[in-house]
């Protein structure tokens, strides 16, 4: 049987984001764990893929494609989500909406990670994105984590929060057991 891969999606292409760091954490934690991990980064989206991936030459951009294939190796996907204007990443919605259809996440095991620099964490935007994911077939875990004031609780890769710390081990434990 082959080892488990579990995809980290940043979800927005803003450079040296608190997102990123966050999904680095995961990463870090998940192949500490014993697990491949495949680290996709939106930054690193072509940057005429909405319209490339999407409707030009048959949605085929060959950049795309490359990120479309570390997709479809993963079995499992954990998405980081930053909160923008009470909700998602419309980067996110776009890349999403490039992915080929219907098969690339349905069935996939999806773990979802809310940050914000306000007090909720994304909560909304995970109840957003979540509904896109029930859509796509994808099998969301139920425990979705929402760490608000992301600038105070997690300095230089470390949680300073143990509430925070805790619930991210508990989430990372469980996904890898989903």
């Amino acid at each position: 049987m082959s080892k488990t891969k579990i995809g980290i999606i940043v979800g927005t292409n803003r450079k040296d984001s608190r997102t990123e760091e966050i999904a680095s954490y995961y990463s870090k934690k998940i192949k500490e764990a014993g697990f491949e991990t495949n680290f996709i980064n939106l930054i690193d989206l072509p940057h005429d893929f909405a319209f490339s991936a999407l409707y030009d030459n048959g949605g085929k951009n060959p950049e795309f494609q490359k990120i479309q294939a570390k997709i479809d190796e993963c079995d499992k996907l954990v998405f980081v989500l930053p909160e923008y204007n009470g909700s998602y990443p419309g980067v996110l919605k776009t890349f999403v909406d490039g992915l080929r259809h219907p098969d690339s996440l349905a069935f996939k095991k999806v773990a979802l990670v809310g940050v914000s620099s306000g007090v909720l964490g994304n909560a909304v935007g995970l109840g957003h994105f979540d509904d896109v994911l029930s859509y796509l077939n994808a099998n969301v875990m139920g425990l979705r984590i929402k760490l608000g004031n992301i600038n105070q609780h997690f300095v230089d890769g470390v949680f300073t929060n143990p509430i925070y710390q805790n619930f991210t081990e508990k989430q990372i434990k469980n996904f890898l057991e989903f």
